[in-house]
């Protein structure tokens, strides 16, 4: 009596061969960087999206500019995206004032320079890593079919030599290259999930911010005049 073969996870992995072990190791590092990246995006934009609301709260309460401006300048290091965007558009107004500029239009375009370059700034820290997620959910699947392949190619090789293939032969080398492309899959999914919840995010941030820097100049122009 034949002992049937063992066609569990661990062991068509273990006995994989050298070619598709090497792939699914480059799938399994793929889906842990992509895991690490997806904790600390949410970490950080849901810390954006927290300092955010309070900024807010405190620049529409009725504070004035110049107090909040300087706590900014003092908690440079701990203020959030919005806070800084505040931040670099008020120094610049401020800069320009003292400059004894008197022609209204040249301080709200320095000032809104200096807010569009800061807004650009805190985009680029925004969707740092996305594009790696986005590349991670394209990818993988390929990479996990591309191990199928070798394996399913290892599969025919070992039946040059029996004349008559038996199901029981080929199983566990069918189930070893399938298991790449369960791994590929298992890597890509969350990797794109990931991306799309965030890109989402990332745009009502943006939105939000684009809206303050218009309501600013308005406050602003109304201060020059």
């Amino acid at each position: 009596m034949h002992n049937a073969p063992d066609t569990s996870m661990i062991s068509l992995v273990l006995h994989a061969s050298l070619l598709v072990q090497t792939v699914m190791a480059l799938l399994i590092l793929l889906s842990l960087l992509s895991w690490t990246f997806i904790f600390r995006k949410w970490f950080s934009i849901r810390c954006a999206r927290i300092q955010t609301k309070w900024f807010e709260h405190d620049f529409w309460s009725g504070r004035d500019l110049q107090t909040l401006y300087q706590s900014a300048e003092t908690n440079r290091h701990t203020i959030g995206a919005l806070e800084r965007i505040f931040e670099s558009g008020m120094r610049e107004y401020l800069k320009t004032k003292e400059q004894q500029v008197t022609e209204s239009s040249a301080i709200l375009n320095s000032a809104h320079r200096a807010m569009r370059a800061a807004f650009q700034r805190e985009m680029d820290i925004l969707e740092s890593t996305l594009a790696f997620l986005a590349s991670v959910g394209s990818v993988s699947p390929y990479i996990g079919l591309f191990g199928t392949v070798l394996g399913i190619l290892n599969v025919f090789r070992g039946l040059e030599n029996i004349q008559q293939a038996m199901l029981a032969s080929v199983a566990p080398g069918i189930a070893e290259a399938l298991i790449t492309t369960a791994i590929g899959l298992f890597t890509a999914i969350p990797a794109v999930v990931a991306y799309n919840r965030y890109a989402h995010d990332i745009d009502r941030l943006l939105i939000r911010f684009e809206t303050f820097i218009e309501e600013f100049l308005n406050i602003l122009q109304r201060k020059v005049h």
